[in-house]
């Protein structure tokens, strides 16, 4: 049996095959997982910024409501038709605002 070492000139491009391999999977990661899901956020904060009174909105549950109050981070969204059904929710719970019309 014979052993077979390394050249100088083998151990360095195995190792520039190496470091290739990790910066292709590093970029592949940053584009296919971590950029699509930083624009989701921010799409989704920007939803919520523009969020009012009077709006209609769906919950992560899926349920449909309108928004009578807002604070800081909670809610309160009122559901059904006999307008005694008002929950406080986390803003993080919606997923989808209409916003009223304005008729004149």
């Amino acid at each position: 049996m014979s052993n077979v070492l390394l050249t100088g000139g083998d151990a360095t491009q195995s190792l520039l095959v190496t470091v290739v391999y990790v910066v292709v999977i590093g970029v592949f990661f940053y584009f296919f997982l971590f950029r699509p899901q930083k624009k989701e956020q921010k799409k989704m904060k920007a939803m919520l910024s523009t969020m009012a009174i009077g709006d209609s909105v769906l919950t992560s549950s899926g349920f449909y409501g309108v928004i009578i109050d807002i604070t800081d981070s909670d809610v309160i969204v009122e559901f059904g038709n006999n307008k005694n059904c008002r929950i406080p929710m986390q803003k993080s719970a919606i997923v989808q605002i209409e916003k009223q019309t304005q008729e004149s």
